[in-house]
């Protein structure tokens, strides 16, 4: 049974910022990914680990809120936690812009991962 988009409830400010910011940090760390393959060598495979879980994880993360799973709590908690261990992961390059870049966008999308969680409960 389908549901037209009038049916559907608006989605919460909560749920609006933390979508943004999981896709701006998606989009960060696929950045940061690219810029480490260009460069070689310099980061550790524990920092590729840390970005490539949380690219994966704020991807998902946004496309379960935006179809409104009932998940999304959950996974919300989940991308907090994959973000604040990329932002850390990242925080070991403090040399590099590009990680400093990527960790903060990773620690404002756990900040908004929280809020979220802690508004659908």
């Amino acid at each position: 049974m389908s549901q037209t988009a009038g049916s559907m409830s608006a989605m919460s400010k909560e749920m609006q910022d933390c979508v943004e910011a999981c896709m701006a940090c998606h989009s960060v760390c696929e950045e940061t990914m690219n810029a480490c393959m260009q460069e070689g060598g310099a980061p550790s495979m524990q920092v590729m680990r840390a970005v490539m879980d949380c690219s994966e994880m704020t991807r998902m993360c946004a496309d379960m809120m935006m179809r409104r799973s009932p998940m999304a709590a959950e996974m919300s908690a989940l991308c907090a936690k994959a973000c604040e261990m990329c932002a850390e992961a990242c925080m070991a390059v403090p040399d590099d812009p590009m990680m400093m870049r990527c960790a903060e966008a990773c620690r404002r999308c756990a900040q908004l991962c929280r809020t979220m969680t802690a508004a659908a409960r």
